[in-house]
């Protein structure tokens, strides 16, 4: 399984985009219509990446890593500063 690690310089908007004409607005992996949301409810209900990936095939892997980079960067960010 690979590591997750911050340090990988990802911007959100190379892997993310929003429209509000499209999927009501929800932020979604860029370049499909897949909200970014779908990644997370596929890891809390205990899936695997791979199935993730499998079921959205419009996601790369690269895009999925980054979300995750991103996610826990914010989450790191945000604890520094409590």
């Amino acid at each position: 399984m690979p590591t997750i690690t911050p340090e990988k310089e990802v911007a959100l908007e190379d892997v993310v985009w929003a429209d509000p004409e499209r999927m009501s607005g929800a932020a979604c992996f860029y370049g499909t219509r897949v909200p970014v949301k779908n990644l997370f409810d596929y890891l809390e209900g205990g899936q695997s990446m791979e199935t993730f990936l499998e079921d959205f095939e419009g996601v790369s892997r690269e895009q999925a890593d980054a979300v995750l980079r991103l996610a826990m960067g914010s989450l790191l960010e945000r604890l520094k500063r409590s």
